[in-house]
């Protein structure tokens, strides 16, 4: 009786058997799997323990001050009523759970090319169904690849993330900030900062974020660029299939077999933006440039208030925001966010432009309407902004 190529634990081979199992019912992406790899490396695989009651409280007294200043220079709400947002003072896997939920929402129109990955194995079935089993593996391992590779970034992320917003994407819920007290403190003691000083200064800049993406379009324009963005994705399973064909399948622990998929994740997306993301790009760069930029100039007059000078503390953040880890080069490519000096610089000359010709009330007409976030030109001419939002 011949083989079913979907029945793996007749195989013989009980890898298949176990990947088979691990995977069945997944989406395009994994998310189960995502969070196992995302806290086992947020945690080197060890329990974590939990914040100081000290920390917490501290943190909490800082944030009400950073709040009341950041509401005087940006004239925006940070939360529904006149106190700060909550901030929920966390460890990494804590951090972990919560921006893979956070960032979930951004796959909901991405579908992993479900269609192309069932007929695009292009393998030459024989008489054994070995090549058969291989197809419908390669079918099976997109989401769960996807799911770990994910993870692994995300937990790597969280190794080093301040707050909610080292990626600046929006998050729900909107009337809550997380803060790793941990990464701050570390962060500080490298550099030589001093904690307070430290922890005031990133307050400073994760409350503004959040009082920008408070603004419902805002909120709207940039999650919506996004999530087009990944939906653009269009993944190579031929490339997938290769890979499989060149590993020791003789091994029966999945989860370790899989790790040696790792290594490339732009395997499964592309090494190259779509037609879409393309067209995408530019207008994604510039909202990007324009928000990151306001909020490097409301952290540094802020700062300069309450700190008396934050220059050190800007200058090794900013930094550290440019140098990329392939972490971060990834989590960029998976959103469309790309952070580079070049770009950054411009949001700089354009915000500089704003308040040269119009002042500080000119740069706050960024956030009265929807359409005021600027375009790939007046990113880069901020005249034609000036004149066409009519100041």
């Amino acid at each position: 009786m011949p083989q079913d190529p979907n029945d793996f634990s007749s195989s013989g081979i009980p890898f298949f058997d176990q990947i088979a199992k691990a995977m069945s019912g997944a989406g395009p992406v994994q998310w189960d799997m995502a969070r196992q790899f995302a806290v086992m490396t947020a945690t080197n695989s060890n329990s974590e323990a939990n914040v100081e009651p000290t920390s917490r409280i501290a943190i909490q007294k800082l944030s009400s001050v950073a709040d009341l200043h950041v509401r005087d220079i940006t004239g925006l709400s940070t939360s529904d009523s006149t106190q700060p947002p909550a901030i929920d003072v966390v460890t990494r896997s804590t951090w972990v759970n919560h921006t893979l939920d956070a960032f979930r929402f951004y796959f909901s129109d991405f579908t992993g090319n479900s269609a192309s990955i069932s007929t695009g194995a292009n393998l030459e079935l024989d008489s054994s169904g070995v090549d058969a089993m291989m197809a419908n593996l390669t079918k099976m391992m997109s989401p769960a690849m996807l799911g770990m590779s994910v993870g692994s970034m995300i937990g790597q992320l969280s190794l080093r993330a301040f707050g909610q917003y080292d990626l600046p994407l929006p998050r729900e819920p909107k009337s809550k900030l997380l803060f790793v007290a941990r990464n701050s403190e570390e962060f500080a003691k490298d550099w030589s900062i001093k904690v307070e000083d430290m922890q005031m200064w990133l307050l400073i800049q994760e409350l503004t974020f959040h009082a920008i993406f408070r603004i419902s379009f805002v909120r709207e324009a940039i999650t919506n660029s996004v999530k087009q963005h990944v939906a653009g994705f269009q993944p190579n399973p031929n490339a997938l299939g290769q890979r499989l064909t060149n590993i020791d399948i003789t091994n029966a622990d999945p989860a370790a077999m899989m790790q040696k998929l790792l290594g490339d994740p732009t395997l499964l997306l592309g090494s190259e933006r779509s037609a879409q993301q393309r067209a995408l790009a530019p207008l994604l760069d510039a909202m990007i440039c324009a928000i990151i930029c306001y909020v490097d100039h409301v952290v540094d007059q802020v700062a300069t208030r309450i700190l008396g000078n934050g220059a050190q503390i800007s200058e090794a953040v900013r930094r550290r925001r440019v140098e990329s880890s392939s972490q971060d080069q990834y989590v960029e490519q998976l959103f469309g966010i790309y952070l580079t000096d070049d770009q950054v610089e411009r949001g700089e000359s354009f915000i500089s432009g704003v308040i040269e010709r119009s002042g500080e009330n000119g740069l706050a007409q960024l956030w009265t309407r929807a359409g005021n976030l600027p375009t790939p030109n007046e990113i880069a001419a901020p005249g034609l902004w000036i004149e066409r939002i009519n100041l």
